[in-house]
């Protein structure tokens, strides 16, 4: 009778949480499978564009993510700022003009690394691809962080069904477009990697120019660069920017050194992060509901529903990171050949999922627990203990397995499986004291 009175008190907050991440979970996966459609075309053209879009954008995201990452504290700092009665509208001309400056300072960067592509040791056949790839994509960037930034400010208000209908629409246009120009159709001749590329950035802009439309009667002139807001965004965000830069490093940085041994253990290990991506972002987006419902609880200075969300959300991206754990673990083959026949990629491939399938569980546990951590506003707590994982757990320990015992991609993957395990302690024992804290402050 006690467990179904629990179950009962917190079915509210389930379906809170699921409303919410619904449409993020389209959403992200939407990005997600724009990203699987290139490996998918790629692989279908030849293994040397796999391996080179590959490494261009394991080169290209390690810029990027540091912007995204700060224009995440949008969302955060503004459902605060909601949850304590605060008038947030007028913010989205500051908010725009930022992420234009970032698509500027981000998208130099991108192009600065085009002359050192050929210096960093890659397979000869790669480079001009590599080289190609990125600096087009490099463009894409203006298009990408409007429609990011637009995302954002748009989720502080719990309303994500339009933006997610145009990364439905993106996606279906992404494959017409990319097959088109990679293959050639009609009079237009297969242009390789550089078709993947152009279609990206036509994708990219598109979505970014569409929700800028949609959100056009928002937009006040007046104050167009808030100073106390930046610097609000500035404070949160810059502790994801480098956490985001350093996971991705990690994943990219794995990419790029097997990259430098084979071409082809490079793409094997693409379509394996894009297989445990595909599952990551269903408890990223689940994180993401978690930090708006904590992030406007927190404001609100209310503990029982900071904690109860805190707890549904996380519950949830357990158990659904435990069903894809079980499907890796009994259908491994026939999930790699959804990209790849090639026969060499899937026995490089298989190993790599196995490892993963006694990982997820925990990789779902750290990202809810992190999207807590981002609710609190405790950004620089998440990131630090992100980077402790990452950087002196999982890639040291990766590393010595893959060159010194010989292991290669496995040794790398057995190193993220830890640093996920260190990343879910760390985070656990600081919520611990977090909710301790706060339980004196908060007092309810």
């Amino acid at each position: 009778m006690q467990i179904a009175e629990k179950i009962n008190n917190y079915k509210q907050y389930f379906t809170e949480i699921v409303s919410l991440s619904i449409p993020l979970i389209i959403g992200n996966l939407g990005q997600v499978l724009i990203g699987a459609t290139d490996v998918f075309i790629a692989a279908k053209h030849a293994t040397n564009t796999l391996a080179a879009i590959s490494i261009a954008n394991s080169i290209i995201f390690c810029i990027l993510v540091v912007g995204i990452g700060l224009m995440s504290a949008i969302s955060i700092v503004l459902s605060n700022y909601r949850g304590n009665r605060k008038p947030t509208k007028k913010f989205l001309i500051t908010v725009l003009n930022y992420s234009m400056i970032l698509a500027c300072i981000f998208c130099g960067i991108c192009l600065l690394a085009v002359p050192l592509i050929p210096r960093m040791g890659f397979e000869e056949a790669l480079v001009p691809m590599i080289k190609e790839y990125v600096f087009i994509c490099a463009f894409s960037l203006f298009g990408m962080y409007l429609y990011q930034c637009l995302r954002e400010f748009l989720l502080a208000y719990e309303i994500v069904t339009f933006p997610n209908m145009i990364l439905v629409a993106a996606l279906i246009l992404n494959f017409i477009l990319a097959y088109s120009l990679v293959f050639g159709i009609g009079p237009i001749p297969g242009l390789g990697v550089i078709g993947l590329a152009l279609a990206a950035f036509i994708v990219r802009t598109l979505m970014g120019l569409v929700l800028l439309s949609y959100c056009a009667g928002m937009i006040r002139l007046k104050n167009p660069f808030d100073k106390s807001l930046i610097k609000q965004l500035l404070k949160v965000g810059y502790p994801i920017g480098i956490a985001m830069l350093l996971e991705f490093l990690g994943f990219n940085l794995i990419t790029i050194l097997v990259g430098r041994e084979a071409g082809i253990l490079a793409a094997t290990h693409n379509i394996a992060v894009t297989i445990t991506s595909s599952a990551y972002m269903i408890p990223m987006s689940i994180s993401a509901a978690i930090a708006i419902k904590v992030g406007y609880y927190n404001g609100a200075k209310i503990l029982r529903e900071i904690k109860r969300y805190a707890f549904s959300g996380t519950l949830m991206s357990v158990i659904f990171m435990a069903v894809c754990s079980i499907l890796l673990t009994l259908f491994p083959k026939q999930i790699f050949e959804l990209f790849t026949n090639n026969k060499e990629m899937i026995a490089l491939g298989l190993p790599i999922l196995h490892i993963a399938a006694y990982y997820l569980m925990f990789d779902g546990l750290q990202v809810s627990l992190s999207g807590i951590l981002k609710g609190l506003k405790m950004t620089k707590i998440a990131s630090v203990t992100l980077i402790a994982g990452y950087w002196l757990f999982g890639l040291p320990f990766g590393y010595m397995l893959a060159y010194h015992y010989k292991m290669s991609l496995n040794g790398f993957w057995i190193g993220l499986a830890v640093s996920f395990l260190a990343m879910c302690t760390l985070f656990l024992v600081v919520i611990y004291k977090k909710f301790k804290y706060l339980r004196r402050v908060y007092k309810n």
